[in-house]
């Protein structure tokens, strides 16, 4: 008698019986890529933190893109790490800080071949460190950043943005930007919220490719999601969209899986994860200790995070997936 229970095993017999039953699928045109730009650098500058990751120069971003665009994959997003920084982030939206100086470099080399999003925030350009304009007392001002963040919307806009990403998680962030981009003349660009975006100790590697210190040893719990919640992160993400998100983003990934699968069942909005620096450069440290498959652990993370509901993956490994399929 061939019990009920043995038909799975069955199906697994053969790796083609495997592809064929197969639930989740992880393709080239899920991955988008994070890419760094540095003001004024004359060649790419290793990451040390983040192993084969670099702040690009203006050239050696547009070699890039092309070479993403070659590989299929269908997006990017661009951080910028400015050469001078002040109290109130003034070169995030500078016509001519480094974020819009790339956005139009890339425009012109990729066109609509690639879906070119802008991470919206103003922790990069800060001297402090911290995702907004500071009140007396310390602590961000939720109301003043937001008149910024409207202003980098505009500035990243008119440099050829599809989407403008928020980032910094202050309240009414996306009201405010998609009032902005709609009162000037910008409706078809897209707003990719990141709505539950928690105050992780994953960011590490990130804050050494950006050159980002909080000043005086702070953090961003106050603004950012605490990581114990996740009834909370729903609020955020419903907030979000009664705002005008056109997608929202849950970040970390790996960490947050559970999230992302209450997200997914609740939206029908497109819905995307961040595969973070630090959980990238725990794979490749293991990986350079022999310790584990690098390739085979980013492979199954990465299927994970679409298995939980995500459509679209922002990853450090976006090149070196789309370059095995």
């Amino acid at each position: 008698m061939s019990f009920p229970r043995r038909r799975l095993r069955r199906l697994r017999r053969t790796q083609r019986l495997r592809d064929l039953v197969g639930e989740a699928r992880l393709g080239v045109d899920d991955l988008v890529a994070p890419l760094f730009v540095r003001e004024a650098a004359r060649e790419p500058r290793p990451i040390g933190s983040l192993p084969g990751v670099v702040q690009h120069s203006r050239e050696s971003l547009i070699k890039e893109v092309a070479e993403l665009r070659d590989l299929g994959v269908p997006g990017m997003i661009l951080f910028g790490i400015p050469a001078e920084k002040d109290a109130r982030g003034s070169g995030a939206w500078d016509p001519d800080g480094v974020v819009q100086v790339a956005l139009r470099d890339v425009r012109e080399e990729v066109g609509d071949d690639l879906v070119v999003m802008a991470d919206l925030c103003l922790d990069e350009y800060t001297d402090h460190g911290h995702c907004g304009v500071l009140a007396p007392d310390g602590g961000v001002d939720n109301d003043a950043t937001l008149e910024l963040y409207a202003a980098v919307a505009l500035a990243q806009a008119e440099a050829g943005a599809d989407i403008c990403a928020p980032s910094g998680m202050m309240d009414g962030q996306v009201r405010a930007i998609r009032g902005a981009l709609d009162e000037s003349g910008f409706e078809q660009v897209a707003i990719l919220a990141y709505s539950a975006k928690y105050a992780s100790a994953l960011y590490g590697p990130f804050r050494d490719a950006v050159d980002v210190q909080i000043a005086g040893g702070g953090d961003r719990r106050s603004y950012q999601q605490d990581w114990h919640n996740a009834r909370e992160a729903l609020e955020e993400i419903r907030a979000d969209v009664a705002e005008g998100a056109d997608m929202v983003m849950v970040k970390p990934a790996i960490t947050y899986l559970d999230v992302i699968a209450r997200a997914r069942a609740e939206l029908d909005l497109p819905l995307a994860a961040y595969h973070v620096s630090g959980e990238y450069s725990m794979i490749k440290a293991a990986a350079a200790e022999g310790w584990l498959d690098g390739d085979a652990v980013a492979l199954e993370q990465l299927t994970a995070i679409k298995r939980a509901g995500a459509d679209f993956i922002l990853t450090y490994f976006a090149k070196e997936i789309a370059r095995r399929q």
